[in-house]
């Protein structure tokens, strides 16, 4: 884990916890996610810090076993993208829901605010297994009381030609973005993490 760019006492410090996706697999230290996301961030004036959490092939569980040391006191803002490798090895989603609930007690106790970002899993497992799953993040969302983004990767899933934006934008496995597609995604999820700076700030008064 590292935090891109030096600190300074008005910053706000938020971690991002996640996967490869969060980690920016296969991509130059600068062009991944988080340092993409903190200038995005900076660029609308935000003081604004991001400590990268992301390891890949990490799930949800790998997540829980982290984020209580994590969420050091400084840490304001918690980002959490995960779930998307419990669906490649087919999880159970209540193992999963759990998991994730753990990840937002934890925050809770620490008085940590939260984005949860979800994941859509496909349906190769049967549309029961699809529903259970991606229920998970608005209930969740619900009962915490957190900040919720439908998808980490809609930025691009969203597009008109699906086809297409993996061409453009993927990289070559078919499962990660490439720069331009991080820069899209920050686009997408930007005014969301804008949101839990909000929150952050309003609990700081």
């Amino acid at each position: 884990m590292m935090l891109i760019g030096p600190a300074s006492a008005a910053e706000i410090r938020l971690a991002a916890l996640g996967d490869s996706l969060t980690q920016g697999y296969g991509l130059p230290q600068a062009d991944g996610f988080v340092p993409q996301l903190e200038g995005w961030l900076r660029a609308r004036g935000h003081a604004v810090q991001i400590l990268n959490a992301g390891v890949s092939g990490d799930t949800t569980a790998g997540g829980l076993s982290r984020v209580d040391w994590t969420l050091t006191p400084d840490v304001q803002g918690l980002i959490v993208a995960l779930g998307g490798n419990d669906v490649l090895r087919g999880t159970d989603p209540a193992n999963s829901r759990a998991n994730l609930r753990g990840i937002l007690e934890v925050a809770q106790a620490k008085g940590v605010q939260v984005l949860l970002i979800g994941i859509e899993a496909p349906g190769n497992y049967g549309p029961d297994y699809k529903q259970a799953f991606d229920t998970i993040y608005p209930d969740l969302t619900a009962e915490f009381g957190t900040l919720y983004a439908r998808s980490f990767l809609s930025g691009l899933t969203d597009l008109p030609d699906t086809d297409d934006a993996r061409a453009k934008y993927m990289q070559d496995d078919g499962l990660h973005p490439n720069a331009d597609g991080v820069l899209l995604i920050v686009d997408t999820l930007g005014p969301a993490v804008e949101d839990l700076l909000d929150r952050v700030e309003a609990g700081d008064q």
